[in-house]
């Protein structure tokens, strides 16, 4: 039998129940799933197919999933460095925003997201923004799945100037692309308990549940945001949305860093994921959330980068690398959170964050073929006798050489095969030009 796509020569890091990592294997791939996942004989050629890739000996591993970004903030990065979160985002961030934010400019910053995000082997992301269906549509352009939200929040915001109506924005973007496109899914992300009322939280999260969607919030980023929560209402940022009946296992929470024993102990009985970003954590001297404790509790933890203008970067696995060194850290452990862990987090973990673990994050089959191919053959990966520390404490996204979503190669030779990054670093320049000399 042939196969429309054929991988093979490769190191197979599955991530699948077992962890298996298959030496000279091969991937058999029709239309946009894994049909075959097997061990090739040394000397022995590959089954036919239409397309036959040659790893050339490096990893073959499943794509990774980004559950937290805002791909449009791309136009942002390195605006703003070195400030604390609440001055970043009143002071800069959110007046940018209002002046610069439209359906073309979040159309560039997302393309550019999107073939920063695909060089560098990320083939699902999760995140939120404004002009959502300007994001979406530029996503389609791309080839890359994700889950995209349309953000809700009590204050005039790009594409929404009356907050009375965010809902009905987020109703209609997301029956708009619901089952439109089967590699977009629609969402509603609310963009924090201390930006938007009870009733706001509350109805956004009614408006997903009524489709079946996830719900995104930030949650408990910073310690201002916990302390503000205690002495306003009594409650942590966790126990108020426990309270308001929000967590549970279409609930996303990003960031929770500020999170006690008691906001874990909620989480996990709700069945809540939580999507962690320790560089952007990191940066805006938010601090190091308690992942250990979220793992031992069977908390659905998963690796986001936050946007551009935070991090600055969407490389997912810088973001594997410093999560797993971090919390070896904070918890004075070096057998905390091992390079085993950091990659399920990155992948099939990600996918149970978001609700698509049936479809993507390994390497199985019956699954979608979101497949992502490692140069092996470079100094720092050289030599190579563990393909999962070498992946999180060696490689870096300039590594990825190839990128198929759903089957489809999207990146060759690193290579971007459905955009014209040239253009569009061109587009975004000009976008910087305006925002500088507005400034």
């Amino acid at each position: 039998m042939g196969f429309d796509v054929v991988i093979h020569n490769g190191t197979l890091v599955t991530v699948d129940r077992h962890m298996r990592v298959i030496e000279n294997g091969w991937i058999g791939i029709e239309a946009d799933v894994i049909r075959a996942v097997e061990s090739g004989r040394p000397g022995t050629p590959p089954p036919g197919a239409g397309l036959t890739i040659d790893a050339a000996g490096g990893i073959v591993m499943p794509g990774l999933v980004n559950t937290h970004t805002h791909l449009p903030m791309s136009l942002f990065r390195g605006l703003a460095d070195d400030l604390p979160l609440e001055e970043w985002l009143d002071d800069h961030i959110f007046p940018a925003e209002a002046r610069f934010i439209r359906p073309d400019t979040v159309h560039w910053g997302t393309l550019l997201s999107c073939a920063e995000l695909l060089l560098s082997g990320t083939t699902c992301c999760c995140g939120g923004y404004f002009h959502e269906d300007a994001v979406a549509r530029a996503v389609a352009e791309t080839g890359m799945r994700a889950v995209l939200a349309q953000g809700v929040i009590d204050f005039p915001a790009p594409g929404v100037p009356d907050p009375a109506q965010n809902i009905v924005h987020a109703r209609v973007y997301a029956h708009k692309w619901k089952g439109g496109n089967p590699l977009i899914t629609p969402s509603i992300f609310c963009h924090s308990p201390y930006t938007c009322s009870d009733d706001t939280l509350k109805a956004a999260k009614a408006e997903a549940e009524a489709s079946g969607l996830l719900y995104q919030v930030h949650v408990a980023e910073t310690r201002f945001e916990r302390d503000q929560s205690l002495k306003e209402r009594g409650m942590t940022p966790v126990a108020r949305l426990d309270r308001l009946g929000l967590i549970d296992r279409r609930t996303l929470m990003a960031h929770c860093v500020w999170v006690d024993d008691a906001d874990i102990d909620i989480i996990a009985r709700r069945n809540g994921a939580v999507s962690h970003c320790p560089e952007s954590n990191m940066k805006l001297a938010s601090g190091s959330a308690p992942v250990a404790g979220m793992l031992k509790a069977g908390i659905r933890v998963s690796l986001g980068t936050d946007g551009c203008a935070s991090n600055n970067n969407l490389d997912l696995f810088g973001e594997m690398d410093t999560a797993a060194k971090l919390h070896k850290l904070t918890t004075g452990n070096p057998t905390t959170l091992g390079a085993g862990s950091a990659l399920s987090m990155a992948t099939i973990d990600g996918a149970r964050a978001i609700g698509l673990a049936d479809r993507i994050g390994s390497l199985e089959i019956g699954k979608q073929a979101d497949v992502i191919i490692l140069e092996a053959r470079a100094p720092h990966l050289t030599p190579l006798y563990h393909p999962e520390s070498h992946i999180v404490y060696a490689a870096c996204g300039a590594d990825v050489r190839h990128v198929l979503v759903a089957g489809r190669q999207v990146v060759k030779n690193r290579r971007m095969l459905t955009l014209n990054v040239p253009e569009i670093m061109d587009r975004v320049n000009a976008i910087a030009r305006e925002i500088r000399s507005n400034q």
